[in-house]
């Protein structure tokens, strides 16, 4: 599946666009970027309530497919602006991690 698929789920926003093509291979589910740069694999879209600059910077070290932010996670201004200069895919959902991977899934992630 491609990332602009997400645009299809009525519970899932995009706030910037980025690499909408960017094939999705899985999903990742964690919020301690050490373990996420350690355990997350190339091409999965990252669940998380870490919506900072950093988050960024390990979605890119990784090679991540985009970022999921869930529980409702706003995104400040200065990580938009450098997700447009990384060419990152970012939503946001009001739904738990659980319940939006329960839509993933259903896509047939």
């Amino acid at each position: 599946m491609l990332i602009k698929d997400l645009n299809q789920l009525e519970d899932i926003k995009m706030i910037h666009a980025g690499d909408q093509d960017k094939k999705i291979e899985g999903a990742y589910i964690g919020d301690l970027l050490s373990i996420v740069m350690s355990k997350a694999e190339e091409n999965q879209l990252w669940l998380t309530v870490q919506a900072h600059l950093n988050a960024l910077a390990v979605a890119t070290l990784v090679d991540m497919a985009g970022i999921l932010f869930v529980e409702g996670t706003q995104v400040d201004d200065a990580t938009l602006k450098r997700a447009e200069e990384l060419n990152i895919p970012l939503y946001t959902t009001n739904l738990s991690a659980y319940e939006a991977v329960k839509k993933l899934i259903a896509l047939g992630i």
